[in-house]
């Protein structure tokens, strides 16, 4: 039975209701610091923990609950008599319940400019030592370190004599070890990058199962804090592929300021395309492949509009995402039960690191972030490019960052005209990006082609001359950079390197 419970706590969700609660079930309540003081403000009675040991805050506060009579009360077994005889001896009371959550050390640490003795003081050592004391003794204790349990707390104490089951115990005393591990281990990546050391370590909450992986014969589940990224307006839930395309499409939008649409399928850009109105946007984005969009992903960096989402609802696909939707959008949208609608939020950014399995182990590099940049690039042919020219580079230049190598992107200077992905050999990319383009109707005169990797060969750059560009963007850095280029002025093609390769593997 529960008599005795210690409440000290950053987060104060759900606090006074949950303390209150404890109150009316008879419990006595411990804390310290701003929780006793703001239980105090709410008119429930609490005894601060220096009463209880005898011993005072001390050292701006790093020690208050470092005590036998703190650690003791938990730790001690009920059922062995040794114990409840020492305890009794030194005059340790048990407590029965705890509930601890942290210092925001991440959320400091993440904050710009945050000095390395900010960060040591939001160290938590009393926190996780409490918390890790109860959760070891969860045959006796319960620990919580979740606002969001709070009132399965009451629930069960209320349902079986003012206690909790040893089940949920388990439970919670499980979540304990979890979130102290990942808070030691933030804590130790801090240090090490601060110090100038490497550090990838893999600590992610489960977020979660997931119905199966790529194929239904592989089980799945998602871990980290997606939701904190995007949330679910409508539609079913959410599957490995989808989680994946989202991802892509993310980061595809993110190359781009002026309002665009983007349709994406296996995390490939099939269209992509920018204009005040999102409508015509659309379109131009559409335009580009008219039967890929089919169950695809759809994001744009503005509200959708009721006429977008006129538009768009003609296909079927399977997730819309954008910072936001219209009602009357929101109304069109919601009567295709299966469409997932995604809300963007502001906050969303790729992650810094790329993580990808390997055998016996994992690849870690940075994540190839930052708008990509056209203007830094250098011309390298005779002739330099139009304004026109200029503006179809970079465009094509943004969204051939985010094909599938080998990858290449013919492009105006607002859509997307032409797009070939993940062949074993460039021209053949540029082969498919001219058929495809053809298959649309897309004439490519006068457009851009933009290569993720440098032309290996003359051949690629002079299909792309064949069938009506007029300017070509690549990273350059090849042994035959001389006779592509030579290629290029003889076909009459103003070409930039760039200086930065995009593979996409």
């Amino acid at each position: 039975m529960i008599r005795r419970a210690l409440l000290s706590v950053t987060d104060k969700t759900g606090l006074v209701d949950f303390a209150r609660g404890l109150a009316a079930q008879g419990v006595e309540i411990l804390s310290t610091g701003g929780t006793a003081t703001a239980l105090r403000e709410a008119g429930i009675a609490v005894k601060d923990v220096s009463a209880h040991t005898g011993f005072p805050e001390m050292l701006d506060g790093r020690v208050k609950t470092l005590h036998p009579l703190i650690h003791g009360g938990l730790l001690f077994r009920r059922d062995l008599p040794g114990h409840v005889e020492q305890a009794a001896a030194h005059g340790i009371a048990p407590i029965d319940l705890v509930a601890v959550n942290l210092y925001a050390f991440e959320k400091t640490v993440a904050r710009e400019g945050v000095s390395r003795a900010e960060a040591i003081e939001n160290i938590d050592i009393g926190g996780p030592s409490m918390l890790r004391s109860a959760a070891k003794n969860h045959e006796s204790v319960t620990v919580v370190c979740d606002p969001a349990d709070y009132a399965e707390v009451l629930r069960q104490m209320s349902g079986n004599g003012g206690d909790t089951t040893l089940e949920f115990r388990q439970r919670l005393a499980a979540k304990v070890f979890d979130v102290t591990a990942r808070y030691d281990r933030a804590i130790a990546d801090y240090l090490v990058a601060d110090s100038g050391g490497p550090a990838c370590r893999l600590s992610c909450p489960l977020a979660a199962s997931l119905r199966y992986g790529e194929n239904p014969h592989q089980k799945a589940e998602l871990y980290g804090n997606f939701a904190d990224y995007l949330e679910q307006l409508h539609g079913k839930e959410l599957s490995y592929n989808n989680i994946l395309d989202i991802t892509a499409a993310v980061d595809l939008i993110a190359e781009f300021s002026e309002p665009t649409v983007a349709i994406l399928k296996h995390t490939n850009p099939c269209g992509v395309g920018s204009d005040a109105d999102l409508a015509v946007a659309w379109e131009k984005a559409f335009a580009t492949d008219r039967q890929a969009p089919f169950g695809g992903i759809i994001i744009a960096n503005r509200p959708v509009t009721e006429p977008l989402a006129r538009a768009i609802a003609e296909i079927f696909s399977e997730v819309i995402i954008a910072p936001d939707f219209a009602p009357a959008a929101l109304e069109i949208l919601q009567k295709k039960k299966n469409l997932r609608l995604m809300k963007l939020r502001g906050c969303a950014e790729p992650a810094p690191r790329d993580v990808r399995s390997v055998i016996g182990g994992v690849l870690v590099q940075d994540h190839d972030a930052g708008p990509a940049d056209s203007g830094t690039g250098r011309v390298v042919t005779g002739r330099a490019p139009t304004a026109d020219e200029a503006r179809a580079m970079e465009f094509g230049w943004k969204v051939v960052k985010h094909v599938k190598s080998n990858a290449i992107v013919f492009a105006g200077a607002d859509r997307t005209l032409g797009i070939g992905a993940g062949q074993m050999s460039r021209v053949d990319s540029v082969r498919i990006a001219v058929w495809k383009a053809g298959e649309a109707g897309l004439p490519l005169a006068g457009s851009a082609v933009a290569s993720d990797a440098f032309f290996p060969f003359p051949d690629g750059l002079v299909s792309a001359a064949e069938a009506g560009a007029t300017a070509a963007i690549q990273p350059g850095g090849s042994v035959r950079d001389d006779e592509v280029i030579r290629a290029a002025d003889e076909h009459g093609l103003s070409m930039i390197f760039t200086g930065k390769r995009h593979f996409r593997h």
